[in-house]
């Protein structure tokens, strides 16, 4: 066997040490290119299931406010509803929660899940006062739920619930046209 200088290996030596050294830069970049196709073809999957989860939150939302409204009808407004999303969050004497949860009950109009959801009410002057501390003339013989998407441009789904308790569904916004009981003249009842 003839000696080789100290930085000359065998040919076998060299070429096990070359399959060893790992990755190409062409292999890196295959696996980065397979990477952003794979991506892209799963972002508008993505998108789409988040809009289904968004709508079906929305649904659920509404439904806890009917059930909300019906709780505070029975318990606390004599036979009528609350005129508001805040006057739910108003708890009654002695109750440990409120009708709805605090992250409902904010404001007026209130955004959760990619909707914004507003109750409205027409008071009625000789309504009775409620026991959670809704002065007389401010309850109402029915009410209006709505729920508008943040984006209608990707989540084009509006809904809509009043006293009846049934959930509408729409293309476009159903605040002024959702009547305090009975159906709408737009949308359909969501099975």
């Amino acid at each position: 066997m003839a000696l080789l200088p100290k930085n000359v290996l065998p040919l076998g030596r060299a070429r096990e040490l070359r399959r060893q050294r790992g990755f190409t830069l062409i292999d890196m970049l295959f696996v980065i290119a397979l990477i952003g196709l794979l991506s892209s073809l799963a972002l508008p999957s993505l998108g789409r299931a988040r809009d289904r989860a968004q709508a079906t939150s929305a649904m659920g939302t509404l439904r806890l406010i009917n059930s909300a409204q019906l709780n505070f009808a029975i318990t606390c407004g004599l036979g009528f509803y609350a005129p508001d999303l805040p006057t739910l969050g108003m708890a009654p004497p002695a109750a440990l929660q409120a009708f709805l949860p605090a992250d409902l009950t904010g404001a007026a109009s209130v955004i959760r899940s990619g909707y914004a959801f507003a109750v409205t009410a027409t008071p009625l002057e000789g309504a009775p006062a409620a026991c959670n501390g809704l002065p007389p003339g401010r309850s109402s013989t029915g009410y209006a739920a709505i729920a508008d998407p943040l984006d209608p441009a990707t989540n084009p789904r509006f809904y809509g619930t009043n006293a009846d308790g049934t959930l509408y569904e729409h293309t476009a916004t159903l605040a002024g046209s959702m009547p305090e009981s009975g159906a709408p003249a737009l949308g359909t009842a969501v099975k």
